[in-house]
């Protein structure tokens, strides 16, 4: 009984530190720490669970994932009654919105929408980003409905393509877990994040940011700890942290360090380990080299909370959005006396 005694506040001691490692990113207590030179901001709070950050006609969208609905950054509400949505790119005439399962066109005011893929399977992860690539062909992220598993349907576990008018679709890549977002790059191509299988311990696999080879496989459940990257499946060109949960990404904005060839990425975290990892944006450098392009990443902010969507603002400066404080817009640019 005295054994007991003892051990029972080292217990409960215990506990109550795995509990505040889960719940302090979202509680907003930390304390962003950015590259000198430069400063943060804080510019909305309460806008739900953002999943996307889109500049159109230099006014910013949020999707917000919890309240199903897509919005401004000041609150305005231009549709809502969505299921999860996760992603948007405005097109020549309209509008394309990705929600759980199923992506949707829509005219310029948010109205007259127009289904153009449906009942994708959803389950660990979902539908994500739509992007736009250069040839005006959508590209749909498709997440896994598993951490580690066969899929029932091909368009689970991919990067699809989409045709804006018909809904007419296929698979531009396989064996991709759970891409949340990517980015076109001139000079080098669409770069996508992708967030491995948590199945083989704290060191394995590593996040990749992949680039788009048309038919590709990356790898998903046939890479291993001995062969990260099996004949026939494409290599990541950067990585980072295991199980940190790399995700939205843009291109360098204007005042930003960098240059061309140079991306920005969010970390979120993960429940996935014991001690805390993530919650940072990245800057990714890309070189080419003989073996092809090869992105450099380093930390460009640290302490950010849990942050997804990033873009680049028509002002220069780098947005991104996190969950805690209930859903809030961050802006980074350089100090006023730097």
């Amino acid at each position: 009984m005295k054994l007991r005694r003892e051990i029972l506040p080292i217990v409960i001691g215990l506990v109550f530190l795995l509990v505040a490692r889960q719940i302090y990113p979202y509680a907003g207590v930390m304390v962003a720490e950015i590259q000198d030179g430069y400063e943060q901001e804080t510019i909305a709070t309460g806008l739900g669970g953002p999943t996307c950050l889109v500049f159109h006609n230099d006014v910013l969208h949020v999707c917000d994932r919890d309240d199903g609905r897509i919005l401004t950054v000041d609150g305005d509400v231009l549709l809502d009654g969505l299921k999860h949505p996760h992603g948007m790119v405005f097109i020549d005439d309209g509008v394309v919105i990705s929600e759980e399962g199923k992506l949707t066109r829509y005219d310029s005011n948010f109205e007259n929408p127009v289904v153009l893929v449906d009942e994708i399977p959803s389950g660990n992860h979902q539908t994500n980003a739509v992007n736009l690539l250069p040839n005006g062909t959508l590209v749909w992220h498709s997440g896994s409905t598993c951490n580690l598993c066969d899929e029932d349907d091909s368009r689970n576990a991919a990067l699809l393509w989409v045709n804006a008018n018909t809904g007419e679709h296929g698979i531009l890549a396989t064996g991709v877990r759970n891409s949340f977002d990517g980015i076109w790059v001139d000079d080098i191509g669409y770069l996508f994040s992708d967030n491995g299988q948590d199945a083989e311990g704290d060191d394995f696999p590593d996040e990749e940011i992949n680039l788009l080879v048309d038919g590709a496989d990356y790898g998903w459940l046939v890479e291993s700890p001995e062969d990260p990257n099996p004949d026939g499946t494409e290599a990541p060109v950067a990585r980072w942290t295991p199980h940190s949960s790399v995700n939205g990404m843009t291109t360098r904005p204007a005042n930003m360090p960098g240059d061309n060839h140079t991306v920005y990425a969010t970390v979120y975290g993960s429940w996935a380990t014991l001690l805390p990892k993530g919650h940072q944006i990245l800057k990714i450098d890309f070189t080419l080299t003989d073996d092809g392009w090869v992105g450099d990443a380093e930390v460009f902010a640290s302490d950010v909370g849990t942050p997804l969507p990033i873009t680049g603002g028509p002002d220069g400066n780098l947005y991104y959005a996190t969950f805690d404080r209930g859903g809030s817009v961050h802006v980074i640019s350089p100090e006023a006396n730097s």
